[in-house]
């Protein structure tokens, strides 16, 4: 068993929860010499008496009696899905985790201000709730584009001022990590980074909420366990995204795995979204992997628009066009009220309607 103590212990407590275990005959250890509030419960001389005592400590903000390797987003310590809060003063916020699906869409790349400013525009009249859009690309070919780095991201500051959206977009390394955190309102680990385990850390610590993708070979427990380094480094404001995993396939770029957002939902309390446009790669799947997403029950949704997509510098065979957003979103509304949920432009435009 797993002694959680609340995020602000510090010495006196961890010795006083100790304490309390040796007098039941029982030893703890911190888990990691750098995680003190993990304290690892030795022994078979724990009992539900003993639980009930430790759950109403002080000290304690949970139990997780199962050996796993990523206590802290396991829902053992926290039962129930865990709210995200993306926000900023003056904005309305968005959450993340309740039975509304927020929908994130933009283009994959941040190429110029006409054409963020047309994308944004029409993500916000379909919807949408976040704009999307890289500043900072990582990319497979030395030679293709890298996106505008500092420029892109003061062109999503510009375009959440003029639209109201509220933005995301990639940090890609330490110094791009400062930046994006500074200004931009959802940190974005991508893919290639889950693994990054110092940016991780620091992300961890960057005081903003964070999207972290699934590496596209990645299993559902190094996903996981990279969802834990932000924890650990003490923040609980973390949402995981599944964008598609490399398969022998070669009828789409990537194999969008709906499998794992039930599967991971029913381990972990952190809210759980899908990117059908990088887990397919083409735009005709987009729309009906966006619905199954949906109907399997994920927490939100990140699709990529663009109002040219042969003219994209990044990513165009899987962006929608802007006038296929909002007939998409309809659908997905539809596909959440089946299941008694909804998406966030369906609340609003019935509370409009109402």
């Amino acid at each position: 068993m797993i002694v959680v103590l609340k995020r602000d212990s510090g010495p006196a407590e961890q010795e006083s929860v100790r304490g309390r275990l040796a007098d039941s005959g029982l030893e703890a250890r911190p888990v990691a010499e750098r995680m003190p509030r993990l304290l690892e419960v030795e022994g078979t001389g724990v009992d539900a008496a003993l639980e009930a005592r430790l759950r109403e400590l002080p000290e304690v903000e949970g139990l997780v009696r199962e050996a796993v390797r990523h206590p802290l987003v396991s829902r053992e310590l926290q039962p129930e899905t865990s709210l995200v809060r993306v926000e900023r003063p003056g904005f309305e916020p968005v959450v993340f985790g309740t039975s509304e699906v927020p929908v994130m869409a933009g283009p994959c790349s941040v190429e110029s201000w006409p054409q963020l400013l047309e994308t944004a525009q029409a993500t916000r009249d379909a919807g949408a709730r976040l704009l999307r859009g890289g500043a900072w690309k990582p990319r497979t070919s030395p030679y293709s584009f890298q996106g505008l780095g500092p420029e892109g991201l003061e062109l999503l500051v510009r375009a959440r001022d003029e639209t109201g959206l509220l933005i995301v977009t990639e940090a890609l390394d330490r110094e791009s990590l400062d930046l994006v955190a500074e200004h931009a309102d959802l940190v974005q680990i991508g893919t290639r980074n889950m693994s990054n385990f110092p940016l991780l850390q620091a992300a961890g610590r960057c005081g903003k909420p964070v999207l972290l993708k699934r590496g596209f070979s990645s299993t559902l427990e190094e996903w996981l366990l990279a969802a834990e380094y932000l924890l650990a480094n003490g923040n609980d404001q973390v949402i995981l995204c599944e964008r598609g995993v490399r398969t022998f396939g070669d009828h789409a770029r990537f194999v969008m795995d709906l499998n794992i957002i039930p599967a991971a939902q029913s381990i972990t309390h952190l809210p759980v979204a899908a990117d059908p446009s990088h887990g397919t790669g083409r735009s005709d799947c987009v729309v009906p992997l966006a619905r199954a997403a949906v109907a399997v029950g994920c927490d939100g949704l990140m699709l990529e628009v663009h109002p040219r997509p042969a003219e994209a510098l990044s990513d165009g065979p899987q962006a929608l066009l802007p006038s296929r957003l909002t007939p998409l979103i309809r659908q997905l509304d539809q596909v959440a009220a089946a299941l008694g949920r909804s998406t966030l432009a369906g609340s609003r435009r019935r509370a409009a309607e109402g």
